[in-house]
């Protein structure tokens, strides 16, 4: 009787399939204060002295009612949007030649 290449190959399919689910989350950061500006696309709050603008979208979960003013706390998660590679710098730790030593007279 010969073995089946299908059977190693559906598990390996299965493991590949699989594999998303368990890649971990990007972490997650929190900024409470104010409510300063509400648009369909950002909500600006005060972090002290700072203003914090974040983008949002029609997926985003609310409770309660949010206007301007209201102390909210905000769960966001940062995503790259792009990312640019450049070259690597030039080594600065290349070898000086050193000075021939001096000869001494007796």
């Amino acid at each position: 009787m010969s073995k089946s290449p299908f059977v190693p190959a559906m598990a390996l399919s299965m493991a590949l399939a699989a594999a998303p689910l368990f890649a971990a989350a990007p972490k997650t950061y929190q900024v409470t204060g104010p409510v300063l500006a509400i648009t369909d696309d950002t909500i600006t709050v005060q972090k002290g002295q700072e203003h914090w603008e974040i983008a949002r979208d029609a997926n985003v979960k609310v409770t309660g009612e949010l206007k301007v003013g209201a102390k909210v706390t905000i769960e966001y998660r940062m995503s790259a949007v792009s990312i640019e590679v450049k070259p690597a710098a030039a080594s600065t730790t290349a070898k000086k030649a050193s000075p021939a030593p001096k000869k001494t007279t007796p």
